[in-house]
């Protein structure tokens, strides 16, 4: 993986070395208004930006992770892993995508931070053992993770937090957090850090936030967890295709009972997703093909702080939202006045907490009981 200065060329000379024709830049120029949720009005904007944009060097730091993240940044469509290296943005460090090892790979590194100082952007996968923490827990090259991170964003642009670990501690951090593990935003305090939150994240979200800098030169709109809304601005519970079973009061009371095969409201199965905000519902897994709750698993709510911490991934949150239990034990058409009246509720809610940019907690939803 070689590093070099950004070079001279801009993004749509870049693109269009690659043989890629106009027709084809303005569809991808299209796909990119619509993943980042913008009206089809702004498509002629972001291909001006685009086509005179400079690709940005990218530093890719690897901590207390799993490497899912980087698994679901592999299998990303829009745009394509080769698209996003090859064309879009020069990846110069990225401890499992380099072909650099050992010394040649950290001096990659130095050498991507010289070149592109104040224009680089660090992107952070994994938890970090904070500066009390034992420096042995997690090191690179004999280095802490800590001292890594700051000698690294030092002279950055803006920061990324990928996925939850990053974003806000994940699985290192769950109780009783042994490695003392601290977000990214727990330590880095003096450049933007935008968190693109998820067990691991939804790939399009991912190269997302990265088309969304590249056209507009700054960081998205954020919510108060500082994720992009154009991603996590809705909650899972308020895009799911099951919402209408909810309204009425059906729920799935096991995974192989009826109302299961009949595609019913998971939530008293353990569905963390009013308390959860992400695209899944809309973007989906796989190219678009699934996601967990149409495979008819509920949501554990991954992409929310201390979700690890917030109660068996199979046990219901509470009753749907205000709703008692005996209300739902009800006949079916008091149960469906039930539910439409939650929905209402639900709704109004949602759209306070939209607008006030406050997603709604697990601890919240069960004050409201």
């Amino acid at each position: 993986m070689p590093v070099r200065k950004n070079p001279d060329k801009t993004l749509g000379e870049s693109l269009r070395d690659h043989g890629l024709s106009r027709r084809g830049f303005l569809k991808f120029c299209a796909a990119t208004a619509s993943m980042m949720a913008l009206p089809p009005s702004l498509v002629p904007a972001i291909a001006a930006a685009l086509d005179a944009a400079r690709r940005p060097s990218v530093i890719w730091l690897s901590f207390q992770e799993c490497t899912g993240c980087t698994e679901s940044l592999t299998r990303s469509h829009a745009p394509t892993l080769e698209d996003l290296i090859l064309n879009i943005i020069s990846l110069d460090y990225h401890h499992t995508l380099q072909a650099a090892a050992g010394e040649a790979a950290e001096e990659a590194r130095f050498q991507a931070m010289e070149a592109n100082k104040g224009d680089y952007l660090v992107i952070v996968d994994g938890s970090i053992p904070g500066p009390d923490s034992n420096p042995g827990f997690s090191t690179v090259a004999g280095h802490s993770n800590y001292d890594i991170l700051m000698e690294t964003v030092e002279h950055a642009a803006a920061v990324i937090a990928v996925g939850t670990c990053a974003a806000f501690g994940g699985l290192p951090q769950a109780n009783p957090n042994p490695t003392g593990a601290r977000s990214v935003m727990d330590l880095v305090k003096d450049k933007p850090v935008i968190n693109v939150s998820g067990c691991p994240p939804i790939p399009m979200v991912i190269t997302g936030v990265l088309a969304h800098y590249l056209t507009f030169g700054r960081l998205p709109e954020l919510d108060a967890y500082r994720r992009p809304l154009a991603f996590y601005g809705q909650s899972i519970h308020d895009r799911c295709y099951r919402r209408p079973f909810y309204d009425r009061g059906l729920f799935a009371e096991s995974f192989d009972d009826e109302g299961a095969k009949l595609g019913w409201c998971l939530y008293r199965l353990g569905c963390k997703g009013p308390s959860t905000y992400n695209a899944c519902a809309t973007m989906k897994w796989n190219d678009g093909t699934s996601w967990p709750i149409e495979s008819g698993h509920p949501c554990l709510g991954c992409s929310e702080p201390s979700f690890w911490d917030a109660g068996g991934f199979y046990e219901p949150l509470s009753v749907p939202l205000t709703a008692t239990s005996g209300d739902l034990l009800k006949t079916a058409t008091v149960g469906a006045v039930v539910g439409g009246g939650v929905a209402m509720l639900a709704k109004k809610r949602a759209k306070d907490a939209v607008a006030n940019r406050q997603p709604v907690t697990v601890e919240e939803l069960e004050d409201r009981l």
